[in-house]
C-alpha cells in the first residue's frame, strides 16, 4: 500500500530533532532482573531476550525524561509517576526511587553528558524474563528489567517556529476500566493507531476525543487551548498524566493565569484564540491549524509565549540545583506540615 507522505516526512512535528552523531556511540544502562547486575553497555550490545515480558506481551512501563548538564529534570515527578504505575500493575521494581535515580546518574556519567544541555532519556521497565511465553507473572523469573537510553536531542527550532497542524482521529481514549490511560504503558496500540491516522491525514499529531466526544489529548502530547484570558485543558481522566502538562498548570496558577480543567467540544477548540501542546520533549509548542481551521491568527499567541517563558524559568530553577538536592527531594517523606494548622 502506498502513501502520499515520504518516510519521516510527517509527525516529526512534536518530536523533530537536530540529528547528533554522538547518539551512534551511546552507552545504555541495563539492570538485569535475574542477576540484579547493573551494566552500562554500547548500544549494539544492549539486547534483551525473546522471553522478555515487553517483547512477548508488552508488559511494562516507561518514562521520557530530560536531563540538563547531568541533572534530571523534574526527577521527583517522573519517578513518582513511574512507581505509581508499577504499583498499579503489581510490579515490584526491587529498588527505591533514589536508587533508580542513581542508576540514571551512572548512565549519564558513563556517557560524559555532564555538559550536555539537551539530553532526552527513555527509561523502560519490563516485568522481566519469562520461563515460557505466557501472560501470567507467575512464570516470570526474578525482578523487572530496567533499561536507560540517553540521547543528545535538541528540539528542531523550525518546528517551534512553524507550529503544529492537528487532525481529529476516529481513535478514542479508553476508560480506566479498559486500560487506564494514567499508566505510561508499553502497550501504546491506541496511540500508535491515532499516530498512523495522523499520517493518513497528513498532519503532525492526532487530536483524540474521549468516549463521550469531548476533546481529550493528542497521541503523544497533551493539549491546551486559550480562550480570552483563560487557559483550558481537558480533565485528567482518559489521558496520560503528563508531567509537563501538570507543570504547565502549576506555573500558570503560580503567576495568576487562570487554568480550567474541564470538558470542552471541538466547536470551542475551533473558536479558540490560541492552542498549544505540551510534552517532556517539546515543552510547549503552538498549534496553528486543527481539522483545516486556522486557530486564532495562525501564529504563536502571546499567552502561549508567556507560558513557555515561565516554564523555561521553572526548568532552569529545577536543574540549577545540585544532584544532592534533587536526590533529597526524591527521598523526602510526605509533607504533613498542613496538619499543624488544624
Amino acid at each position: 500500500m502506498s502513501s502520499s507522505a515520504t518516510p519521516g516526512e510527517h509527525h516529526a512535528g512534536t518530536h523533530a530533532v537536530i540529528p547528533n552523531q554522538k547518539n551512534e556511540a551511546i552507552l545504555i544502562g541495563m539492570r538485569d532482573g535475574v542477576t540484579g547486575q547493573f551494566r552500562v553497555v554500547p548500544r549494539e550490545q544492549a539486547v534483551v531476550s525473546v522471553f522478555d515480558s515487553n517483547f512477548l506481551i508488552g508488559d511494562g512501563i516507561w518514562e521520557g525524561i530530560r536531563a540538563k548538564r547531568g541533572k534530571v529534570q523534574f526527577a521527583s515527578a517522573h519517578l513518582n509517576r513511574l512507581f505509581q504505575a508499577a504499583k498499579a500493575m503489581h510490579m515490584d521494581l526491587g529498588l527505591s526511587k533514589s536508587q533508580l535515580l542513581g542508576l540514571i546518574h551512572d548512565t549519564l556519567d558513563a556517557n560524559a553528558m555532564g555538559d550536555e544541555e539537551h539530553v532526552h532519556m527513555r527509561l523502560v521497565v519490563s516485568r522481566g524474563l519469562k520461563s515460557t511465553p505466557y501472560q501470567s507473572p507467575s512464570v516470570n523469573i526474578g525482578l523487572p528489567l530496567i533499561v536507560i537510553i540517553p540521547e543528545v536531542k535538541a528540539t528542531d527550532p523550525a518546528t517551534h517556529s512553524r507550529g503544529l497542524r492537528l487532525g481529529t482521529t476516529w481513535v478514542r481514549r479508553g476508560s480506566p476500566d479498559v486500560k487506564d490511560e494514567q499508566w505510561n504503558h508499553i502497550s501504546k496500540a491506541t496511540d500508535v493507531q491515532a499516530c498512523v491516522h495522523a499520517g493518513v491525514m497528513g498532519v503532525d499529531e492526532a487530536l483524540m476525543l474521549d468516549q463521550r466526544g469531548f476533546v481529550k489529548t493528542c497521541n503523544s502530547v497533551n493539549f491546551f487551548i486559550v480562550r480570552g484570558s483563560e487557559v483550558w485543558t481537558a480533565t485528567k481522566d482518559n489521558q496520560m498524566q503528563g508531567v509537563t502538562r501538570q507543570k504547565t498548570i502549576d506555573v500558570c496558577r503560580a503567576h495568576g493565569i487562570v487554568v480550567r480543567e474541564l470538558d470542552f467540544a471541538l466547536t470551542e477548540v475551533y473558536g479558540a484564540d490560541e492552542a498549544f501542546c505540551t510534552g517532556t520533549f517539546p515543552s510547549q509548542i503552538h498549534v496553528v491549524q486543527i481539522d483545516g481551521r486556522v486557530i486564532g491568527d495562525g501564529q504563536r499567541g502571546p499567552v502561549t509565549e508567556k507560558i513557555a517563558q515561565l516554564y523555561a524559568e521553572m526548568v532552569k530553577a529545577d536543574v540549577g540545583r545540585s544532584r544532592e538536592e534533587i536526590v533529597a527531594e526524591v527521598e523526602a517523606p510526605r509533607d504533613l506540615s498542613f496538619l499543624n494548622g488544624i
